[in-house]
């Protein structure tokens, strides 16, 4: 497993790189990724995070080359970021592996 899409991406500094697993640090949250033989991803979001300014967040990853998943289903504006019926913001990436990851701007 690379953790370059986490630390270079991310911003995570990485702790520790065992064969178990990989440990990152995120301010003052731990984040433990297990290593596996082999993986099936899947569909829906296995890892979000909240934060406060969704369209810089998103803007910001997207100038480290993440790409952002775009659904038929659903209309997302042009930074691919979607408004839920609450009007909280939500936006989709992809880790190397092929995991659904998120951010989410929630309503105060």
């Amino acid at each position: 497993m690379k953790h370059d899409a986490f630390t270079n991406c991310l911003g995570l500094t990485l702790r520790e790189d065992s064969p178990f697993a990989l440990v990152f640090e995120c301010g003052d949250t731990v984040i433990r990724v297990q290593k596996v033989e082999s993986l099936r991803a899947h569909q829906y979001t296995t890892l979000g995070w909240s934060v406060s300014d969704i369209k810089t967040v998103v803007q910001h990853l997207e100038s480290q080359g993440v790409e952002f998943q775009r659904f038929d289903n659903l209309p997302q504006e042009e930074l691919g970021i979607w408004q839920t019926p609450d009007g909280s913001q939500v936006a989709w990436f992809q880790d190397p592996d092929g995991n659904v990851l998120s951010v989410t701007e929630h309503i105060t």
